[in-house]
This record gives structure tokens, C-alpha cells and sequence, in this order.
């Protein structure tokens, strides 16, 4: 079997909500949106030289030669689906990340460093939202590296060294106006918070300073193992960003999160900032078992 290296940009993107959109408009309709919307994605690729690798449900997984044709076609897919609505009127959202470095060729595929780095950028894209890397930033024309701005530096599982997150500004009528603030002064050990999570007899703890997140799931290499049959294999993110710790599903069933007695909140593909102490349960609205939940508390450093 043929393989070779080349340098390319690797691009994911999905729908955001297609879990719950099945729920909210019944299979047949939400089966037509999200062929529309994969199709109104797919359409953007060649007329930017890309080469779609393969479609993952609601997801597609493409390359092209060089970071600024990655660029431009991310910008191209999240204006198409914006601007050209589907016969039923309901507004698609997706979400978009890339990275530009080698990558092994073979048999039609890809694979290597930068394509798991792809998926992990383009996993802490949130709705409407492009991110990409330090990499691709580097490779850009300065026109358009004027529309990508530093948001956060991210630390991925099995990496040692951070990645600076660019956010795109893709929006063609917001290029102008949008005008970036510069990230907040670095917290201090003074107004430094800790989070705990307990499951069983798992015990993690995350400052809001000096430490990357951690991920919680069925699958072996997660930092927090589940034993749940609901829960995805790498089911939610639990990481720092800015002084607050953000919990970002990333799963199929979803996550149902209580913070003390309130109101259970559900979450699909998007994220919510924990707050005070409450249980977290995957994939299942469920808090009676309690030796399936995660309890989480937040408290001050001192």
C-alpha cells in the first residue's frame, strides 16, 4: 500500500444540535436538514481545491493544500449555511476547525499528528464559530491574518506543550466592525479557584491557573472513567478558560447537570460554566443512582 507525506490543512466540520433536532422536528424532517446542511458544507470544498477525506455522521473531514485555501473554504462553508436557507426555514448551525502540517497519505485517507489536532481544535469550536492554530496563523497572507485573533491557548490530551487558539471572523458583514479585546491579565494564586470532581473512587482536581482540563467518559484514555452505558466514549470537557471552569459536551445522549437543588439543566454539543457544587450525569437524566453521577464543588483557593 502507497504512502507518502505532504502538507496540508485538515478540516472538520460538524452540525451543531442535530441530536436534539431529531427530537425537536421529527426523524424524516431532521434526516432532510442534516443532508441538506452536509450537502450545503460539501459544496464549498472544491471550488477551494479541496479533497473530501470522509463524511462521520454529521460530520465532514476534508483537506486542501495550504492554510489559506482551508481558510477561505471554512469562511465559504459557514456563510453557505447561513445565507442559503433549506426549503423548511429552519436557520442550520455549524461549527469548523483546521490545522495545517504533514500528514500521512494513504489509500484515500489521511492520518498523524495534525489531523488529531484538526479534531481537537475543531472540537472546541462552539456554535457558528472557526477556530484554528498557531500553524495555520503563520502560513496566512496578512490580510487575512487580520481576521483571526488569539482567544485561548488550549492543552490537549498526550500533549505537552500549549496551543494558541485562533478564533476566524468569517462573517463578511462583521469583518469591519468586529473589534477584538485583548485576553484579561493572568489570574493570581490569590483569585485562583479550585474544582474537585468525585466519581466512585476517581478524585480530580483543576485550578483555574496552571492546569489543563480533563475529559470524562467510557473509553480507557479518558482522565475520568465512567462505567455508564449512556455515556460516549469520550463523553464532556471539563477545562479553565479565563477564570471559570466550562463544562463542553461533546457526546451523543448529552449531559444533565444540577448545581445543588435547582433545576436540571440539559446540554447537546454546547457548553455551560459550572457553577458552585451539583452532580453531573451522562447521557441519562438520572440523579436517584447515585454511583452514577460526578459530584463537582468549586472553592476557593487559599
Amino acid at each position: 500500500m502507497t504512502q507518502q507525506t505532504e502538507k496540508l490543512a485538515v478540516l472538520f466540520a460538524d452540525i451543531c444540535g442535530s441530536t436534539s433536532l431529531y427530537g425537536d422536528v421529527g426523524d424524516a424532517r431532521a434526516r432532510h436538514l442534516t443532508a441538506w446542511c452536509i450537502s450545503t458544507m460539501l459544496g464549498e470544498i472544491a471550488p477551494f481545491k479541496g479533497t473530501l477525506i470522509k463524511t462521520i455522521g454529521d460530520e465532514i473531514m476534508c483537506t486542501f493544500p495550504d492554510a489559506q485555501t482551508a481558510f477561505k473554504a471554512a469562511c465559504a462553508m459557514q456563510n453557505a449555511v447561513r445565507d442559503k436557507r433549506p426549503p423548511e426555514g429552519i436557520a442550520m448551525h455549524i461549527r469548523v476547525g483546521f490545522h495545517y502540517g504533514n500528514v500521512l497519505c494513504e489509500a484515500n485517507d489521511v492520518f498523524g499528528d495534525t489531523v488529531n489536532v484538526a479534531a481537537r481544535v475543531a472540537g472546541s469550536a462552539r456554535t457558528d464559530q472557526i477556530m484554528t492554530t498557531q500553524a495555520v496563523y503563520d502560513a496566512l497572507p496578512p490580510a487575512l491574518k487580520s481576521e483571526a485573533h488569539q482567544v485561548m491557548s488550549a492543552e490537549f490530551k498526550g500533549k505537552q506543550e500549549k496551543y494558541p487558539i485562533y478564533l476566524v471572523v468569517w462573517e463578511e458583514d462583521n469583518r469591519e466592525r468586529t473589534r477584538f479585546i485583548a485576553p484579561p491579565q493572568p489570574l493570581t494564586e490569590l483569585d485562583s479557584h479550585q474544582l474537585t470532581l468525585r466519581y466512585n473512587n476517581q478524585v480530580f482536581k483543576i485550578k483555574t491557573i496552571h492546569c489543563k482540563g480533563v475529559v470524562l467518559g467510557r473509553s480507557n484514555d479518558c482522565d475520568i472513567i465512567v462505567s455508564n452505558g449512556f455515556a460516549s466514549r469520550q463523553h464532556v470537557r471539563v477545562e479553565p478558560r479565563f477564570g471559570k471552569f466550562y463544562i463542553v459536551d461533546q457526546s451523543t445522549n448529552g449531559t444533565f447537570i444540577r448545581i445543588r437543588n435547582r433545576q436540571v439543566l440539559h446540554i447537546t454539543r454546547e457548553e455551560k460554566i459550572l457553577e458552585d457544587a451539583g452532580f453531573i450525569s451522562l447521557g441519562q437524566n438520572s440523579f436517584d443512582n447515585t454511583s452514577q453521577l460526578i459530584e463537582y464543588s468549586i472553592d476557593a483557593m487559599t
